[in-house]
């Protein structure tokens, strides 16, 4: 008998939280908020979204944001419009993010590497904006211009902008059963569920994005929580979580490189990023001859927070590209 209770009580607690979870899925993921026409690229069976804007003669810039467990294109919106000026500007949707399909793959730093070097590919010597990880993924696919047409050597491209690069956002080293419990269908929904909650939302955009938690409107916490509640959002987020999307390019070295190639690099910074500090910056520039751009009052997301102050630190930093 107590065995029999004990089982219709774990189906019934089963059955609340599968029920929970599908109360918890929206629908489709929600239209980035960049001003441009929608593409698709097709890649190794997936529909990766972009948007795209801008004169197409003007010189391209491509815009790669940062990853975490809600990440999409839409991180670049207070600057997107404005980068149109002067550029033919690109921001995809990254693999398992955004609009782009969302398989369940075991996302890996290299397969965002052949991502980022087959979407470059597509371009003539691009500049490149790249957020946080991604900047990682750049660099390990980035030649200078003219430099090779050898594909597998990596991209050409023209200079660089990288806002708070690294090459570790997560555990290292990896930690595989965090990784295949959130994959986990029951469980592994809940938990990201609740990884991605809007108090947990606002938690992470208070503690760690912005020094400023009013740059993160109700409206953008909605717009990252619907991103995160699609079907198959949690797979990417899994491999982030657990640190399967950590690089193992070395950024300074690789940067070096490219600045003794004849490619200008400039880093910025928020001052008060605490989950990246500044003291990394301050590094990585003096390792990579790269300038260093710090803003006062701002954290992981400078271009959200001051993007009149980033537009003026990209024009700067593409003036010799």
């Amino acid at each position: 008998m107590k065995l029999r209770t004990l089982a219709s009580a774990a189906a019934v607690g089963a059955g609340a939280v599968v029920g929970l979870n599908g109360r918890l899925r929206a629908d489709e993921p929600p239209e980035p908020p960049l001003p441009g026409d929608r593409e698709t690229f097709r890649w190794r069976g997936m529909d990766v979204a972009y948007t795209e804007a801008g004169d197409p003669d003007d010189p391209t810039l491509v815009l790669f944001h940062g990853v975490n467990a809600a990440g999409s294109a839409g991180e670049w919106r207070e600057v997107f419009g404005d980068l149109t000026a002067d550029h033919h500007v690109v921001a995809p949707d990254l693999p398992g993010y955004g609009r782009s399909d969302r398989p369940a793959l075991r996302y890996s730093a290299a397969l965002y590497e052949d991502f980022v070097r087959d979407f470059l590919a597509r371009y003539d010597a691009p500049r490149v904006v790249a957020s946080s990880l991604s900047a990682a993924y750049v660099v390990a696919g980035a030649t200078p211009a003219g430099g090779t047409d050898d594909a597998a050597a990596g991209v050409p491209v023209s200079g660089l902008l990288l806002v708070c690069p690294t090459t570790t956002a997560g555990p290292s080293p990896p930690k595989p059963w965090l990784r295949e419990l959130i994959r986990s269908p029951v469980a592994g929904e809940a938990l990201f569920n609740l990884i991605t909650s809007k108090p947990a939302i606002r938690y992470f955009n208070a503690d760690h994005a912005y020094a400023d938690p009013a740059n993160a409107t109700a409206e953008w916490t909605d717009f990252e929580w619907r991103t995160s509640h699609v079907p198959g959002a949690r797979y990417a987020a899994a491999s982030f979580v657990s640190g399967y999307l950590n690089s193992e390019v070395d950024l300074g070295a690789e940067l070096a490189e490219l600045a003794a190639a004849g490619v200008p690099t400039t880093i910025v910074w928020g001052r008060e990023a605490d989950v990246s500090p500044l003291s990394d910056g301050r590094d990585l520039a003096e390792d990579s001859d790269a300038r260093l751009v710090v803003f006062d009052r701002a954290k992981l997301l400078p271009h959200v927070e001051f993007p009149n102050q980033f537009l003026d630190a990209a024009r700067e930093a593409f003036a010799e590209a």
